[in-house]
């Protein structure tokens, strides 16, 4: 059997990528299996952390366009993605896979804080990392925190499951004549304004040369697919 391309991962979910068809929360059964797909990957020996966003939950972003202070309402959506995380835990745990969750916010009742060696030290041990609360300060998305997080892990790609099978030229659902790059560069994403991660986060991989791999998270076994090198997804790199 061939060997995994990756050994340390940093696995980036939305929020809605545990809502399925539903209009809003979580569906147990998506989550079971994104935890399904995890396991997989933790069975080859691949270091696992996630970063999980809140959308389904909440969005401060829209709430902040609606009056409510900004600061309040990122700090909303940081909470948002620690339910998560702990759902994640949870459908992880139901695989029997070990896993922790660490916060940019401390509230030790329900997860650790962030310390970054102790993080590492869980990957080590075949852990599961799951990190929420994003960075623990208003305005960054979580997009920017797995980007953070990606590079104190010293993690060697991140991972980022959508809804469609990679980046294209134009919003597939909406434009039919849209093409799907099998690669493409920092800067042409950020050139094109393309919605692949915020402009932050692009940059942070840019500057520190983080490869970025964009695949369907919806298709089963198409995580363990990306870490064995198949050619599926679009990879975001210099």
């Amino acid at each position: 059997m061939s060997e995994p391309v990756y050994r340390r991962v940093l696995l980036k979910l939305s929020g809605e990528a545990l809502m399925g068809e539903q209009q809003f929360g979580i569906d147990p059964a998506v989550t079971a299996r994104i935890a399904q797909d995890i396991g997989e990957i933790q069975q080859l020996g691949v270091q696992t952390a996630v970063v999980i966003g809140g959308g389904n939950l909440f969005r401060g972003l829209a709430a902040s366009a609606k009056g409510m202070d900004r600061a309040t309402a990122d700090y909303m959506g940081m909470l948002a993605t620690v339910i998560n995380a702990l759902a994640l835990q949870d459908a992880l745990e139901h695989h029997n896979v070990v896993t922790r969750v660490a916060t940019a916010i401390e509230m030790r009742a329900v997860a650790e804080p962030f310390i970054r060696r102790r993080a590492v030290r869980h990957l080590e041990k075949g852990r599961v990392v799951v990190f929420a609360a994003g960075t623990g300060n208003p305005y960054f998305t979580t997009d920017t925190a797995a980007a953070l997080r990606a590079m104190e892990m010293k993690a060697d790609v991140i991972l980022k499951g959508t809804k469609v099978d990679g980046i294209y030229t134009a919003d597939p659902m909406v434009d039919k004549t849209a093409t799907k790059y099998q690669e493409i560069s920092y800067l042409k994403v950020l050139e094109q304004g393309l919605k692949v991660m915020d402009a932050t986060a692009i940059s942070l991989c840019m500057d520190n040369r983080l490869p970025i791999v964009v695949f369907n998270l919806r298709t089963a076994g198409s995580l363990k697919r990306v870490i064995m090198g198949e050619p599926i997804g679009t990879t975001v790199k210099v």
